[in-house]
């Protein structure tokens, strides 16, 4: 009897069905199609993210910075599906563009990327590329940028923020700072190994060279080692070089100027306090080597004693040096440190 009662698999299945809404089948079949379309995509994209990786990897075992132009900016940068970090350099390498700060900045970047591409790190998340002002003028214009050298990082992920454009104008361009501020935005860090550079081995060896055969052509006669004068322009010369900030270009590596490529006016003073320019701490010297030279003037005309109308007329000359050149560098620095309220003769 229990066997009797109860109604076979094939008949409950049956009445399931039977109550199944007349308009579930189109939705059901809409889900499944949607499903299979989803999963195509998602295979689709990453069977193109495959192919640019690929092409990026082979780019790079050629050369360790790729150029890239207007359409290959938007492939393997800007457009989507992407896993890795993209540096680029936004340079004006031509000559007709006269960008010396360019080609300076080129050769940092090129220290720093084959550091990368020859390090037991290097992997596919970091790639080097480089877009020419004259290779892809749309790319600049789709950026909105105005100068050149640029350095940005594009995440794998999202729109490149703030932080993503390296400060050229503080910082420098240096390999070592370049790389500090990669590993700042991507957690790759990269030690930079620099070719040899014998330059400085070099001059140092013709330096002592010179000064040893200095000395021995003057060995009967060394009254000129306790020149006082002589000893004072050696130590003013390194008192200039430091205070002009010499070193500070020694270890930051600005550009000597920077030039505007819409209008082509060139900058050697740099507009912020933060920052400077190696034409500047040229300029610089020069004003304090003038006004130290005034000031040794002023001192001449008061202490020596010859002709008062020869000395009237040194004390002339050196308040005239002291009082323009110095007029000259606080106007530099007002023109530095904004709101600076004081200046004299020259604003």
């Amino acid at each position: 009897m229990g066997a009797r009662a109860a109604p076979s698999r094939r008949r409950l299945a049956g009445r399931r069905l039977r109550y199944l809404p007349t308009g579930s089948f189109p939705f059901l079949l809409l889900l499944l199609l949607l499903c299979i379309q989803l999963g195509g995509g998602q295979k689709k994209k990453e069977n193109l993210l495959a192919e640019k990786v690929e092409q990026l990897m082979e780019w790079s075992s050629r050369r360790s910075i790729f150029r890239m132009n207007g359409d290959k900016f938007r492939k393997f940068i800007k457009a989507p599906p992407r896993n890795y970090s993209m540096i680029v350099m936004f340079t004006a390498l031509q000559p007709q563009r006269q960008c010396s700060v360019c080609r300076q900045a080129n050769e940092e970047y090129q220290i720093l990327a084959n550091s990368w591409r020859y390090s037991s790190a290097f992997c596919n998340k970091l790639f080097f590329s480089m877009v020419d002002y004259d290779e892809g003028t749309d790319v600049f214009q789709q950026l909105n940028m105005n100068s050149a050298p640029t350095f940005m990082h594009f995440p794998p992920k999202g729109r490149p923020k703030r932080a993503d454009t390296f400060d050229l104008q503080r910082i420098g361009f240096a390999a070592e700072q370049l790389a500090k501020w990669i590993a700042d935005r991507t957690d790759v860090h990269i030690r930079v190994f620099r070719p040899p550079n014998y330059s400085g081995t070099i001059a140092l060896a013709l330096l002592v060279s010179l000064v040893g055969g200095l000395l021995y052509l003057r060995r009967n006669n060394l009254e000129f080692i306790y020149n006082k004068t002589g000893w004072a322009m050696v130590s003013l010369c390194i008192v200039f070089a430091m205070t002009s900030g010499q070193m500070w270009n020694h270890i930051r590596g600005p550009p000597y100027a920077h030039k505007n490529p819409h209008n082509g006016q060139v900058s050697y003073i740099h507009g912020s306090s933060q920052a400077q320019f190696v034409a500047e701490s040229h300029i610089i010297l020069v004003l304090n080597a003038a006004i130290t030279m005034g000031m040794v003037l002023l001192n001449e005309a008061a202490t020596s004693k010859g002709d008062v109308g020869k000395r009237r007329i040194i004390c002339l000359v050196g308040l005239g040096l002291v009082v323009f050149f110095f007029s000259f560098l606080l106007s530099i620095f007002r023109s530095k440190y904004h709101g600076y309220p004081y200046s004299f003769l020259i604003k």
